[in-house]
């Protein structure tokens, strides 16, 4: 930076200085993004060069998606060794897809190794690669099996009851793996992510062996299939039919009212006060324009400044992309101290749920469960714990409050939805459906009716007052993420993981509309006065209008688990990708910022505004790596980053100046946003 221009130019290689002196480390075009982590595939050969066996090699990214490992070897080599070999000394994101021998490395005129020629020998072997019938289908299923899961031991066959989430598989992990099918077999397979995520390698393969061999004989019955198993006492729920109940306790909605705002992940506010619930009444006489007018108002009152209620400014003049990466340098400085933790004995995927009385802020209550089975209530200043709750198995849903601010409901890994009290954890009701519930339900507060989905590929609408299902809809596909519910039109949002959006009536349960998105949804969708968006898999976030037509998408080179989060002016979109950036795009799709972190994003922004730091508009989110960012909202420029001893897949969730978040180190994190001032 000191030479003048002209002096020294980019030679693409990478060194250390050290002492005076330049240690070549590599080539810069030899750096790649692969897995959401990046790589210099000149590691992969370091190391495969290694091994005793190996006499020269070369490492090739195949179409900008395929590792492939070129070797020579100085005798006949077993490819399962060398991979076994390769994972003792690579991390998992850098192990070769493909191993290729070969008799010789080609080299160009200059020397160099030919990637054109290693790219030409491997198209070449592709056709070599087809299917022969099930019993190579077989063979290479196991063999995408063992290599995407990293495993180290060399069993000749994968144990054929082999869960895929529970050999160490993750949602990210099964997209690898359905893409990997894909390709192996030609074609695309229906329905195949949710059997990856529930079923056996068995029964992976005989949903595959259905599609690609329709004619051949089944190693394995569908019909036989082992279904996820209640206890009797819930068969009754079991159906999903209406149930007829009456409820132990009865709520009169005109004494008993319980003025609160509850703040969610994605920026979620929803302020409901005495005035307003009673005007609601239980069936709600109230039109759709007056809940916008009470609680989007009072949201922007409460987090944002005034100017920033109307109407967006000339997207000309503000969509200008953030060059500064991760380590620009902001005017002024936040800083991020732990207030409390508190141990939930295992990890904490699920976001938290934040409840304000409106007559005692001071008893405000942090709900979240984790993978101990505990659903917890804390006490927000203090993180004392108020109750614990042991479910019967792990809970990864984000809870959701009744209308009335007296229940608590979350979903379970055993299939059930618990409707707990919130002033006690005391068990009110269990609703069971088919199988695990990892969505997180959604609280109608026209009707106070709650809606969640299943992945027995149903949605449900339950009237917890009258402790009954109201109505249950077939979605089509594993319903992973939580909907979203519009009041204008009224509306519920629901996505599932074979790629269907789908809007519904929520008073019958019937569809408006779908639109299938090609890929699995894992990200939930998120609706505003004008559109619905939502991230998908292959990368793209999704943008259509209430009445179901695409209006754009805006493409990254990830997939996004990450859901959206919409500023309180909806005139901005944050969200995050595999790619390890976050993005703001305005309404119109156009990117206005992208801020790189140091790992992947899977949870969900949260826009809130800090009057501390004098008056601005922030931006927190949080990488898998366990790193938390606070941005400016408005530039995406860096005010401070925090790093927790865990990886993180919990959204943030801010209030005031405390900013609450699960970590998969078994705790829950409070901490203060101190700061704004100048460096």
């Amino acid at each position: 930076m000191t030479v003048p221009l002209g002096t020294m130019r980019a030679t693409g290689d990478l060194v250390m200085v050290k002492d005076g002196e330049m240690f070549f480390l590599g080539r810069k075009d030899s750096q790649i993004k692969r897995h959401g982590k990046r790589l210099n595939i000149e590691l992969v050969q370091q190391v495969a060069e290694g091994l005793q066996q190996v006499e020269s090699c070369a490492v090739t990214w195949y179409n900008q998606e395929k590792l492939i490992l070129f070797l020579v070897s100085k005798n006949d080599l077993v490819k399962e060794y060398i991979f076994k070999e390769l994972q003792k000394h690579l991390p998992s994101h850098a192990i070769p897809d493909e191993l290729v021998l070969i008799d010789s490395l080609p080299f160009t005129s200059h020397g160099k190794i030919d990637v054109s020629e290693l790219n030409k020998i491997y198209l070449n072997l592709k056709p070599e690669c087809k299917l022969n019938g099930k019993e190579e289908l077989w063979e290479k299923l196991q063999y995408l099996w063992k290599s995407i899961l990293n495993l180290s031991e060399d069993p000749l066959k994968v144990s054929d009851e082999s869960l895929f989430l529970n050999s160490g598989g993750d949602s990210l992990k099964s997209i690898r793996l359905l893409n990997e099918i894909e390709k192996l077999v030609g074609t695309s397979v229906p329905g195949l992510l949710e059997i990856i995520l529930s079923s056996s390698i068995l029964e992976i393969y005989n949903h595959v062996l259905q599609t690609v061999f329709p004619d051949e004989d089944l190693v394995f019955s569908k019909n036989c299939a082992t279904k996820r198993k209640f206890s009797d006492i819930y068969q009754e729920e079991t159906s999903g039919k209406s149930l007829h109940q009456k409820s132990v306790m009865t709520l009169n909605y005109n004494n008993e009212l319980t003025a609160f705002t509850t703040v969610s992940r994605g920026s979620q506010i929803l302020s409901l006060n005495s005035k307003f619930l009673t005007k609601l009444g239980l069936c709600s006489s109230a039109q759709s324009s007056d809940l916008i007018s009470q609680t989007n108002i009072q949201n922007m009152k409460s987090l944002n400044p005034p100017a920033l209620i109307g109407k967006s400014k000339d997207p000309s003049c503000t969509a200008k992309v953030s060059e500064e990466g991760t380590y620009g340098t902001a005017a002024k400085k936040m800083e991020l101290h732990v207030r409390w933790r508190s141990d939930t004995g295992k990890c904490v995927d699920a976001s938290p749920l934040v409840v304000i009385p409106a007559v005692d802020e001071s008893s405000a209550t942090v709900y979240i469960g984790s993978h101990s089975h505990r659903m917890m209530a804390l006490d927000l200043y203090s993180g004392k714990v108020k109750w614990e709750q042991i479910l019967e198995d792990r809970i990864e849903s984000s809870a959701c409050v009744s209308k009335c601010g007296n229940f608590i409901v979350v979903g379970c890994y055993n299939g059930l939805v618990y409707v707990l009290k919130s002033n006690s954890g005391e068990k009110y009701w269990m609703f069971s459906t088919e199988d695990a519930v990892k969505s997180s339900a959604t609280m109608d507060p026209t009707t106070g009716l709650l809606y969640i989905g299943s992945h027995d590929q149903h949605s449900y609408a339950l009237d917890i007052y009258k402790k009954k299902c109201v109505w249950k809809l077939q979605c089509g596909g594993t319903v992973f993420s939580s909907p979203c519910l519009s009041l204008i039109p009224h509306h519920l949002y629901v996505a599932t993981l074979g790629g269907l959006l789908l809007a519904i009536n929520p008073a019958t349960g019937n569809r408006v509309w779908k639109h299938s998105c090609g890929k699995p949804l894992f990200s939930s969708p998120r609706c505003c006065l004008q559109y619905v968006c939502i991230g998908c898999v292959d990368g793209n976030l999704l943008c259509f209008t209430h009445s179901g037509e695409q209006v754009w998408q805006f493409s990254t080179s990830e997939p996004i688990f990450s859901s959206p989060c919409t500023s309180a002016s909806e005139q901005e979109i944050f969200f995050g990708s595999h790619d390890c950036f976050i993005y703001c795009c305005n309404m119109k799709g156009h990117l206005q910022w992208k801020f790189e972190t140091t790992s992947q994003v899977y949870a969900t922004p949260f826009a809130f505004h800090y009057q501390e730091g004098g008056d601005e508009m922030l931006l927190a989110a949080a990488s898998t790596d366990g790193k938390l960012w606070i941005l400016e909202s408005k530039s995406g420029r860096l005010q401070s980053v925090y790093e927790l001893p865990g990886e993180v897949f919990s959204s943030p969730v801010v209030w005031e100046s405390m900013l609450i978040i699960g970590c998969r180190n078994n705790y829950v994190y409070c901490l203060d946003l101190l700061g704004g001032y100048q460096i």
